[in-house]
Formats: C-alpha cells, structure tokens, sequence
C-alpha cells in the first residue's frame, strides 16, 4: 500500500493543509512596517504622523500578504488582505467620529458643571449662566414629538404590511413617506409655522409648534423602520395563529409586534436622535428665550441645538464663556442621545423574544 507525500510547494497552494502564521503575526509586522516607514521618511526629511501611517500600513498589507502566500497558501492571503481592508476601512470610518467626540468632550466638560444644569440665562451677560432652560425645552419638545410620531408611525405601517399590501392607498401612503423622508427639515419649520400662526395669530412662536416640526420629520422615519421590520416577521408565524383561529388584529399585537419589538424601538431611537439635533425648523417655530418656560403653549422655548447655535453666531464681549456653554450644550446634546440609545438597546433586550 503506497502513501501519497504532500511537497511543500503542494502545501503551500493547499490552503486546508497549508501552515498557519502565528496569532501575534499580524501586529508584529504593523510594528515593523511602521518603524520602516518612519526610518525612510526621516532619512529623505518628509517625516509626519500622517505619512508615516499611510506608509506604514502599505507596507503592511503588502508584507502580510507576501507571508500569508509563502506560508499559508494564496487562497488564505487572499482572504487576510480582504479582512484587513475591511478592517482599515472601518478604521478609517471610525477617526472623524472618535475625533468629534473627543473634541467635544474636552471642550465642553470644562464648563460642564452643577451651575451650567441649575441656572439659565435670564439676566445673565458674559460670564455664569447655564443652560437649564435650553435642557428643559428640548426635552419637553422632543418628547410630545414623540409622542405624536411614534403612534401615527407605528399605525400606518402596520397598515401598510398588515393590511394595505399593494392596495392604491398604501402606494399612496409610500409615495408620501418617500416624500417627506427627503424634505430639507426648515421646510417643516416653515409648514408647522405656517399652519400655527394662521391657527392662533401671526408670529406664534410656542414650543408646541417646534414639536409639530419634529413630528413632520420623525413620522417618516418612524414608518420606514417599523414596516421595515414588521416586513421580516416570518409569514408561516403568522399563518400558524391563523390556522388556530386566532383574529388578524390579535395576531398582530400578540404575535407580530412583540416579535419585532427590538427592531421597532432601535428605529423609534433612530428617529429622536434625527429630531433631537435639529436646528433650523426650531429656530422659526419655537424661537428663543434666555428665561425657563416648561409650558409648551406659552410663549418660545429655547432647546439646545438653538442654544449652542446662538451661543456661537452671536456671542457678546467677553467671547469665551459663550463659546465655553456652546461646546458644553454640545457635550450635553450628545450625552442625551448616548442615554436614549442604552436606554433602547435595554428595553429592546427586555422585550425581544428570548430564545428557549
């Protein structure tokens, strides 16, 4: 009985059988690639931060893919080169966004204080102040927003999955949704500013027609993501309760959406984090006040966005404590956001399907 000899050259070409480069391979030779690189550029006198990254990581996939093909085989430095593309891309995705956050962090934490969350700017010039009027009111604002956009959403795509299919009304409706998806956000301003000084007199400015802004902007989003997962709950679930005569509107709340629930709430968080930065269609319709107002229907409501905004396109003599509750209004912006997405992925995680 003969026994096949595998050569190296057949080996190598082999990737199920081929060596396997150590785990620490990788990081060594982005170490070595980018203290070459380093060494070249500082011998020709072009030494920099940014060329010497981009050399180096040259270098590197090239030297990962030489070595990965002289011992892995070819196939397997094929697929190491596409995963480390990936990977530099994601990288590269991730610099702009580590870099706003961080700027943002420094700058506004130095004036992020107890004083900034307990006083506002009522009567206040240059220095001290806070921004407790401006916290109010994006809350208070973004919350009824809230709470007209996510029902109306939820209904209509309910309808649209459930009950419309490929009806001429629910074309209708997705026609529309497409539509205000794409509208610019101080069109919305000037609708819900439009539709409220004929209601209650020219030059109404309340924080209930800023949320009736947001609503415009948050409805289609809300409608987009929901029917979207709605669109990915399995048929045969809902054939199976049918089978066992159980009413359509029933399957629906007791079968659909607590199937879809998690994907649901991601998107409703999706929607107020695109709402809650808004600018523009705040400033026409909810305007600005340096007072703590916490009635909707009352006179302007300052929300954040327009409080940083402000803060920096106008600031007085001396400039810098404008511009230090800017960032920190900024900082304070995002730390909402941050606190609304946990608090979705945990109320998500509480209501999705567990697994048995």
């Amino acid at each position: 009985m003969s026994t096949a000899v595998t050569t190296p050259q057949e080996a190598s070409a082999n990737s199920l059988i081929a060596g396997q480069l150590p785990k620490y391979t990788p990081w060594a030779t982005l170490l070595v690639s980018l203290g070459i690189a380093a060494g070249l550029l500082n011998s020709v006198g072009h030494f920099s931060i940014t060329a010497v990254a981009l050399s180096g990581i040259a270098l590197f996939l090239v030297g990962m893919f030489a070595l990965s093909s002289a011992v892995e085989g070819i196939r397997k430095a094929k697929d190491r080169l596409a995963r480390q593309m990936v990977s530099l891309f994601f990288l590269v995705a991730l610099i702009p966004l580590i870099s706003l956050i961080a700027g943002v962090a420094v700058r506004g934490s130095e004036r992020l204080d107890g004083k900034f969350f307990s006083y506002s700017m009522r009567n206040i010039v240059g220095e001290g102040g806070g921004a407790i009027h401006a916290v109010y009111g994006t809350l208070i604002i973004t919350g009824i927003a809230t709470l007209v956009s996510v029902p109306i959403g939820m209904l209509s795509a309910i309808f649209l999955v459930e009950y419309g299919r490929n009806g001429r009304l629910a074309r209708s409706i997705t026609f529309f949704v497409d539509v205000m998806t794409g509208i610019p956000s101080i069109v919305a301003g000037l609708f819900a500013y439009t539709v409220f000084s004929i209601l209650f007199g020219p030059g109404t400015k309340t924080g209930l027609a800023g949320a009736a802004a947001l609503s415009v902007l948050m409805i289609p989003t809300v409608v987009r993501s929901t029917e979207e997962m709605l669109r990915l709950v399995s048929n045969d679930l809902r054939e199976s309760a049918y089978a066992l005569g159980v009413p359509k509107w029933r399957t629906v709340l007791k079968v659909v959406l607590p199937t879809s629930i998690a994907g649901i709430i991601t998107g409703m968080i999706l929607a107020i984090a695109r709402v809650i930065g808004e600018t523009a269609p705040l400033l026409v319709t909810a305007g600005l006040t340096s007072s703590l107002n916490t009635n909707p229907i009352n006179g302007p409501m300052t929300t954040l966005p327009v409080f940083v905004y402000y803060s920096y396109v106008t600031p007085g003599i001396p400039q810098e404590p404008y511009y230090a509750r800017a960032w920190a209004g900024a900082l304070t912006l995002i730390l909402i956001v941050m606190g609304l997405n946990l608090i979705g992925r945990l109320v998500a995680w509480r209501f999705a399907p567990k697994s048995r």
